[in-house]
């Protein structure tokens, strides 16, 4: 059994934009998922640890169109050497990103993950954090998404919080869960 504690040198925040946590289209729970992902991000600021803002930039029309409120980040930006936004379009955060980059500069070899959504961004970001070495915390109170719908003939609606769960297990057992966000710990990278 890995050890959830030791300290991870980057933080990834998926796609946490207003279009999906605040208003009326904000995931359920939004606040929750907003105040334990303000706390990992502050607690790796002061760790010293890199932090990468990933912004989905949606097609026309959409809620995260680029330029439209609802694509703007709802956690402010430190604009300096150990933070950066990196736009995507593709549902990994690595796919045709700097991401990648970013992470191997810095000499990460650990990152926590935090944001929307539970089985679409945040599954495939983490899934391809961990294809490519990178120990990846999951945190279970720092990631979100939304109902899915009944479909008649196939299933009843399905709870956000169950689908969050299911994204977890889809990850397999090299992924580590801890159950609160506060359990998460950072350094820089070269520590820990």
């Amino acid at each position: 059994m890995t050890d959830h504690t030791a300290p991870v040198q980057a933080l990834l925040l998926v796609d946490l934009q207003r279009a999906f946590v605040s208003g009326a289209e904000a995931v359920p729970d939004a606040a929750r998922l907003l105040r334990h992902s303000r706390d990992l991000l502050a607690r790796a600021r002061a760790g010293g640890a890199l932090v990468v803002h990933l912004q989905n930039d949606g097609p026309p029309g959409a809620a995260d169109e680029p330029g439209t409120s609802g694509w703007e980040l709802s956690l402010p930006v430190e604009e300096h050497g150990r933070e950066a936004v990196v736009r995507k379009t593709e549902d990994d955060g690595f796919d045709g990103t700097a991401l990648g980059a970013l992470l191997d500069g810095a000499g990460v070899r650990a990152v926590a993950v935090c944001g929307v959504m539970s089985e679409m961004c945040v599954a495939a970001t983490a899934r391809t954090a961990l294809a490519r070495g990178h120990r990846v915390v999951l945190p279970h109170d720092a990631h979100a998404t939304y109902d899915i719908p009944a479909r008649p003939g196939v299933s009843d609606a399905v709870p956000a919080v169950m689908v969050s769960r299911v994204a977890e297990w889809s990850l397999g057992d090299e992924v580590e869960i801890p159950a609160h966000a506060a359990e998460v710990t950072f350094a820089s990278a070269g520590h820990g």
